[in-house]
């Protein structure tokens, strides 16, 4: 059994009874990390939280750089959207703390590492298959999974210990959010057929009525400026979160399947994020050849399930990174975009090495078109059709 552990700490429900839990049941010393990957306001207190329940020490780090310079630039380039709708959200954050916590673990003379997700849920695969990556000699902890409570249990156990905690009985949601959007769970919402309350939205809570336009860049497929403005990806992510998401649009509500064999309602809100990723596959169908583009559109798919199951760290995705960096060379340039109360779409694209050639699209007279040529083309395109229609299909029944 481990002596001293690593905790990654979010100061929310879960991980704060954990640490007590620990300390008491386990007997292991207890170093929390508090990573900052965006999310607004949750680690204030943090501290004097972590230290109260027993801890033995507290780390906290900005990684909101790092987050998107390293997790979420090579998902924008990928276009990864599991089953076609969620950023990955969630899913993005744990492969980056997880490693922090190998290199805390390093630091403190820890051997084991712990987090504070449930049996039922996804992020728990996502912290161990990492942790098995980076640092298989280090023990795996998981209190939450193990040791039983209900929620209405932990939130009971927090109140005995003095443990303070967002959570009540009578509003059970489980919130995670960072740089790239929110996810919002349980309570009345595990009922696929109730309507989230509007109370739980917050990074899409319209307050802007007029229309509005802005203009993003890419550099090899990556968020580069807002509007003309060289900014770090981070700044632009939040900037647009709060100017797309004043819209009131970037609001999704799945049932997604999860790793562990469940279907489950989720609720999000990632406006700068849905925004980026339909800026990002506009400007590729202006510059990415067809079938280098079909063929991108093929493993996106399963880069976003590689990402949901917690395969960050793997050969394959290093592997699909490559084929993703080189569809990439090429795609630079300027989307712009409109929004209107909950609405956001593409209103204008360019780029320098843009596919799109007006004199070859046009039917005006700058057409540059050899329309004689499709004649044959199209003869010889059609001609396996032709034969098998004499043969066997309908033409054989004349």
């Amino acid at each position: 059994m481990a002596k001293r552990v690593v905790l990654a700490y979010s100061g929310g429900l879960d991980t704060s009874v954990a640490v007590r839990w620990m300390i008491e049941n386990l007997g292991v010393e207890v170093v929390c990390l508090s990573a900052d990957v965006g999310q607004e306001g949750t680690l204030e207190g943090n501290r004097e939280k972590a230290l109260g329940a027993g801890a033995i020490a507290y780390e906290e780090l900005d990684l909101r750089q790092e987050f998107a310079d390293d997790f979420l630039a090579p998902l924008i380039k990928a276009n990864a959207l599991y089953e076609d709708q969620y950023p990955l959200v969630s899913a993005l954050s744990r492969p980056l703390i997880a490693k922090k916590q190998v290199e805390i673990a390093r630091k403190y003379g820890a051997d084991g590492v712990a987090h504070g997700c449930t049996g039922k849920g996804n992020d728990q695969v996502r912290f161990e298959v990492s942790y098995m990556a980076l640092a298989p000699d280090l023990e795996q902890l998981a209190p939450v999974r193990n040791w039983g409570f209900t929620r209405e249990d932990s939130i009971e156990y927090a109140a005995t210990h003095g443990i303070p905690v967002g959570a009540t009985k009578e509003k059970l949601y489980s919130i995670d959010d960072n740089l790239f959007g929110r996810a919002i769970e349980c309570g009345e919402m595990e009922d696929p057929w109730a309507e989230p309350p509007a109370g739980v939205w917050k990074m899409t809570e319209r307050t802007a009525t007029e229309p509005a336009e802005f203009t993003l860049s890419f550099e090899r497929g990556v968020p580069v400026a807002l509007d003309g403005e060289a900014r770090p990806l981070f700044e632009i992510v939040i900037a647009l979160n709060h100017l797309v998401g004043s819209y009131g649009w970037g609001r999704l509500d799945m049932v997604e399947n999860r790793r562990v064999g469940i279907k489950s309602r989720e609720t999000y809100e990632a406006p700068g994020a849905l925004a980026i990723m339909l800026a990002h596959r506009d400007l590729e169908s202006l510059t990415v050849e067809r079938d280098l583009g079909r063929q991108k559109i093929a493993l996106q798919h399963r880069y976003a399930e590689l990402v949901y199951d917690g395969l960050w760290y793997s050969p394959l995705r290093d592997a699909l990174d490559a084929f993703v960096d080189v569809s990439q060379q090429h795609v630079t340039g300027d989307v712009r975009l409109r929004l209107e109360p909950n609405r956001c779409w593409v209103v204008g694209r360019r780029a320098p090495k843009s596919l799109y050639d007006y004199g070859l699209a046009t039917y005006d007279a700058a057409d540059r078109f050899r329309h004689a040529d499709s004649e044959g083309f199209v003869r010889i395109w059609g001609l396996g059709v032709q034969t098998w229609s004499d043969v066997q299909g309908p033409g054989s029944q004349r």
